[in-house]
Order: structure tokens, then C-alpha cells, then sequence
């Protein structure tokens, strides 16, 4: 090979790879036209990615929301069908036990008003006595009715 064509051939060899090392540098350097549309398209995948998700948490969310007030409502109904009968049932022997209490104290105020009456015609002029029969009475009448509305609420509440 003569040094003419040889020096030809490299010189050509050199400007083509020269331009192609410049062109590579070059679409190194440049954005990627193709890849926008990609990027732009990941960036809405990634959007309706984070939508899905964001929809899900909130289905989540309300979700959770719901089953808590439906425990909370269960708890509620669980307590008042376990717990209400006790209760009720305490609130009418406790009404039935303060009216024996009252009760009692009523029939012995009567029976002290009662002694006091037969010991007042006795003594006719004695205003002391006289006074203790209308204490006695006044108790009498006033523990009685504490007696019957009491075992009258425990009826009520009873049924």
C-alpha cells in the first residue's frame, strides 16, 4: 500500500471516528427524547400509583374507622345486655331492701305510738306524752310511705 492512499484512508478513518466519538458525547450530554415520554409516563404511573395507594389507605382508614365504632357499639350493647339485668336487678333489691329498712323503722314507730296512746288516756293532762304520740305518729306515717313507694318502684322497675 502506497503512503498516499494509506495516510488518505487513516485521515478518513480518524474524521469518521472523531465524528462519531463527538456524536456519542453529544447524545451522552442530551436528554433522551424517547425517554420523556417514558418519564412523563412513569411520573403518571407513579401518580396513579400513588392515587391507587392513596385510595386504598383512605378505603383503609374508614375501613378501621367503621369496625371501631362497630366494636365500640358491640362493647356498648355487650355491656348493657350482660351488665343490665345484674344492674337491674341490683336497682330492685336494693328499692326492695330500703323499703324493709323503712319499713321496720315505721312498724316500731307505731308500736311506740301505740304504747303512747294507751298511756295517754291514762293521763289526759300530761302534754309531754301527748307530744311523743304525735312524733311517733309523724314518723310512723312518714317511714311508712318511704315503705310502700319504695317496694312500688321496685315493682316498676321490676317488670
Amino acid at each position: 500500500m502506497d503512503s498516499v492512499r494509506f495516510g488518505k484512508v487513516l485521515g478518513i478513518g480518524a474524521r469518521l471516528a472523531a465524528r462519531t466519538v463527538a456524536q456519542a458525547v453529544d447524545a451522552a450530554a442530551a436528554p433522551n427524547p424517547s425517554a420523556a415520554p417514558l418519564k412523563a409516563a412513569a411520573k403518571a404511573e407513579n401518580k396513579s400509583a400513588a392515587a391507587r395507594v392513596g385510595e386504598q389507605a383512605a378505603r383503609a382508614t374508614a375501613q378501621v374507622r367503621t369496625t371501631a365504632a362497630g366494636l365500640k357499639q358491640g362493647k356498648k350493647r355487650f355491656g348493657e345486655a350482660v351488665w343490665g339485668p345484674f344492674a337491674r336487678a341490683g336497682g330492685v333489691l336494693w328499692l326492695e331492701f330500703t323499703g324493709v329498712f323503712f319499713g321496720l323503722f315505721a312498724v316500731s314507730a307505731a308500736t311506740g305510738a301505740w304504747k303512747l296512746r294507751s298511756a295517754m288516756h291514762g293521763t289526759a293532762a300530761n302534754h309531754e306524752v301527748h307530744m311523743k304520740f304525735i312524733i311517733a305518729v309523724g314518723v310512723a306515717v312518714v317511714f311508712g310511705y318511704f315503705c310502700v313507694t319504695g317496694f312500688l318502684r321496685a315493682g316498676r322497675k321490676g317488670r
